[in-house]
Formats: C-alpha cells, structure tokens, sequence
C-alpha cells in the first residue's frame, strides 16, 4: 500500500523502555546524548568460564516499583516482567492510565528473539537434577514467545488485535510496523507495539561464543561495542524492553494526545542468503529501504538521519554500510548515521524498538545521539557515523533498520508530525 491511496495516519504517543541505560525513555535519552555505556561484567550468571563475559544488563530493575505484584512476578519470565513495565510507562506517558478499559480497538504487538527460552532451560536443569515433581506449574506460561503479549494484554485490558513476531534482531521494528499495519487497515485505534528479550545466559553466550560473534574486550567493557570502528571485534548481548503507544492520528488528537512523531513507512524483506552472515552485495537490505521510502512516500533527499543495525560485527558494518550507499549514492556521505547499540548491546527482540525510540526523541529534540567508541575509520565503512558526541542537527524525518539473524530485514520511517 502506498500513500496514494487514503489510509489512517500512526502516530506515537507514548513511549516506555526498561534498558541497560535506564529506566525510562528520558533516562535512556539523555544517556544516549551523553555517549554513557551500559555494558559492564555480567552479573546475571557466573561467565568466569567464557570468553566473553560482559553484557548490557538491566540493573536495579524491581518489577513491583512498576505496578507489577510480587506474587505474579515470580510466576513470569524476566522478558515479561520487562516489557508489562515498559509498557505500563507507555501508556501513563500517552496520558491513558494503567487501563484501555476492555477495548476492542486496542491491541499489542510484541516482538522477541527467545521469550522465555533461558527460563525453559533452567527449568530443563531442575527436571534433570530433581524430576518432574520440581518443574515449576507456571513453565508453560513462562516460555511460549506469545507470553509477553499475552501478558501486556491482560494487564492493560487490551482485547484488539494482538500478535507476537519472532525475527530475532528485527522483532522490536516488525512489531513496530505490524502494529502501524493494524491501524492503518482500520482494525485498531491504539496500539501497544515494540519488543522485549532477556537472554543474557550461559546458553546463550555458549551459543554466540561457538560462533566467534562475541567481543571479548572484557577488561574494557564500556568501550567494547564499538560499531564501524576498524578494531570491532564482535557484538554484546544487551537485554531490555521498549514499547510505543501508536495511534489513529484522529484518535490521538481527539484526545488531546500530545505527539512525539508520525510513522510514514514499514517494509520488510528477507536476504534469502545465510542464517547469520549478511549477503555482502547487500541486495535485500538495500531493496528493504528503497520498500520503505516507497511506502512513506518520501525521497533519498529527505531523510535526515538513518539509526544503524551497527552490531559492531566484522561482516554486519560493512555490509550495511555498502546499503546504504547502494541507496542513497552520494547523499550517504551527507546524511548523519549513529547506532545505539554502541552503548546498550545488541537486546535482540529489543533492540529495534530501543532504535525507533531514540528516532521519535531525536525529532523531539533535534539532537543525534553519536555512536561510541568510533575510533578507528575503516575504510569499508567510510560514512558519516556521528563519532562519540552528541550532534545538534534539523531532523524531520529518520530512518531506523534492522537486519536480523536469519536475513529478515525490517525498517521504519519516522516524521515530524505537523
């Protein structure tokens, strides 16, 4: 669908992000302006015997400060516990309560990479080492992926359209843009829409680690992830939630909603390539952002910035780097680029919602948070990065892409609502 043809307008209207930067959007910003990092030791199990031992980790997150009860919180997974307060901000923030009342016009979109797959396996150890008779009752509530949207639904009263998506690194944007879809078709007014992973686990960092994607700059982790730079040397896991309250423009202003941008454009695609290394022609990735500036409708000459996948991988740098040339030509040498993981890690079904927020404040604000610890230029990755401070800069309309394990690409525009 194309914008020739009449269709609902998506508006953002609240916003909610439980990071290794903060607690709230505002906090998660300003550290973001500040090029502060949230990757530190892991803590979250013993990593001693791993390469790797760093993460993003949410710290001092205590579920009941964020209306959640002690009782139900021991009976869901840490991605549940982290995308009911993100969305819980959300709504309060959009100025529409703890409640959306019974609403059938209002509905949740959530994307995940594992759900609750590190409870399932700790729970796999407990059957081994003591027998069924010790599984916790609430295991099968507590590792399907559609828990936390089922959960989020439950909590807020949400009993519209709800869906999970599973694209791993682009969950958090599909789910962004499914949500848009569900407005723009008519079926929902409101929609709770972004992403949620909890994933900092042995099994996990044995799983990445076997692959060699992982950083091992453990005696430096602040400045481990560092996108684009020359001597990156592989990812960090992160972990988190971030969640938008979107609407029907003529919902929102009804309402006397205040408005932090509009979404213009969704498309997504696969690589069709490899299950983890990005194609280096850069086909889909570049085919999936000339979809998105087609379905909002907008020019290369009118995109103002571009928030980066940037997973501070060897293959992943280059790559979207040559799509974004292959795009935009000669104006990607004009256009400010930053990536956020730089100082979060890489939150998988997380991470694209943690991008589209930074997009929606840096319309608010006019300010592009840099990337970190770009030292070094790599001459394949040769474009205008936004190294290590914070830049003032006119800012309209941003592009955020994600390009998930798998070859599943997904990417958003977002406009300056006037």
């Amino acid at each position: 669908m194309t914008n020739s043809v009449q269709r609902p307008r998506v508006v953002i209207t609240g916003t909610g992000a439980i990071t290794p930067l903060g607690l709230t959007p505002e906090e998660f910003w300003q550290n973001l302006l500040s090029a502060k990092s949230g990757i530190g030791p892991v803590t979250l199990f013993d990593a001693s015997k791993y390469r790797t031992q760093i993460a993003g980790e949410v710290k001092n997150f205590d579920p009941t400060q964020h209306g959640i009860e002690a009782k139900d919180a021991r009976r869901m997974g840490r991605a549940t516990l982290f995308v009911l307060a993100a969305s819980r901000s959300a709504l309060n923030e959009a100025g529409l309560g703890d409640s959306l009342a019974e609403n059938f016009r209002a509905g949740v979109v959530v994307g995940t990479g594992l759900g609750g797959f590190v409870e399932a396996i700790k729970e796999h150890d407990v059957y081994t080492r003591q027998g069924t008779g010790r599984v916790s009752p609430f295991l099968a509530a507590v590792i399907l992926p559609n828990m936390p949207a089922f959960y989020v639904a439950q909590h807020f009263r949400a009993r519209g359209y709800n869906s999970t998506v599973v694209t791993t690194c682009a969950a958090g944007t599909d789910a962004i843009g499914t949500a848009t879809e569900a407005i723009r078709r008519g079926v929902a007014d409101i929609m709770l829409a972004g992403g949620t992973d909890a994933i900092i686990s042995d099994i996990v960092f044995t799983a990445f680690g076997a692959m060699r994607a992982l950083s091992t700059r453990n005696d430096n982790p602040a400045h481990a992830c560092r996108p684009f730079d020359k001597n990156r040397d592989g990812l960090v896991i992160g972990e988190g939630s971030g969640m938008l309250v979107l609407e029907n423009l003529e919902h929102a202003l009804a309402r006397g909603a205040r408005i932090y941008a509009e979404i213009i454009g969704y498309a997504a695609n696969s690589d069709a390539f490899h299950f983890v290394a990005p194609d280096p022609e850069a086909i889909s990735t570049s085919q999936v952002m000339r979809d998105v500036l087609k379905d909002a409708n907008v020019t290369v000459d009118q995109i103002d910035y571009i928030n980066a996948h940037a997973t501070s991988t060897q293959l992943n740098d280059p790559s979207e780097t040559l799509a974004v040339k292959n795009v935009f030509g000669e104006r990607a040498y004009q256009i400010p680029i930053s990536a956020t993981k730089s100082m979060v890690g890489h939150a998988m079904g997380a991470a694209g919602a943690f991008e589209a927020i930074a997009c929606a404040l840096t319309i608010r604000d006019q300010k592009i948070h840099p990337t970190a610890n770009y030292e070094i230029p790599d001459p394949t990755c040769d474009l205008d990065y936004v190294p290590n401070v914070a830049r003032n800069a006119k800012v309209d309309i941003a592009m955020s892409n994600s390009f998930g394990f798998g070859g599943q690409n997904a990417s958003l525009i977002l406009r300056k609502y006037v």
